[in-house]
């Protein structure tokens, strides 16, 4: 698979909302999960489940809404990565779609296999 790049560039938050999810959208990339670990490390990679938009949790993150994340957080939605899923995925060689809302990194899974 090829890997696309993910951008560590900071999003300007002053940005309406139509143009942060753009700019969301154009830095989201599919990157293998062994890309990650010195962020993983950092304690810097949320996941995010499949079942939401990683775009639209990019854009709450930035527009720092508290509350539809601890919604998200109680539901499971949103979590951090915790060392039983990161090695699951590092030994899976698993492949994440991710996107940067600056300090974090989100990742939603594509692949396990």
């Amino acid at each position: 698979m090829e890997n696309e790049s993910l951008s560590m560039a900071e999003i300007d938050p002053s940005l309406d909302d139509g143009a942060l999810r753009a700019e969301f959208h154009a830095q989201t990339a599919r990157i293998p999960w062994l890309e990650l670990q010195t962020l993983y490390a950092r304690g810097l990679v949320v996941e995010v489940a499949e079942t939401i938009d990683l775009v639209e949790v990019a854009l709450q993150l930035t527009r720092d809404n508290t509350s539809q994340f601890e919604n998200w957080i109680a539901e499971s939605l949103v979590m951090r990565v915790d060392d039983d899923r990161a090695l699951l995925l590092y030994e899976t060689e698993a492949v994440v779609w991710a996107v940067v809302a600056a300090p974090w990194v989100l990742v939603q899974l594509t692949s396990l296999s």
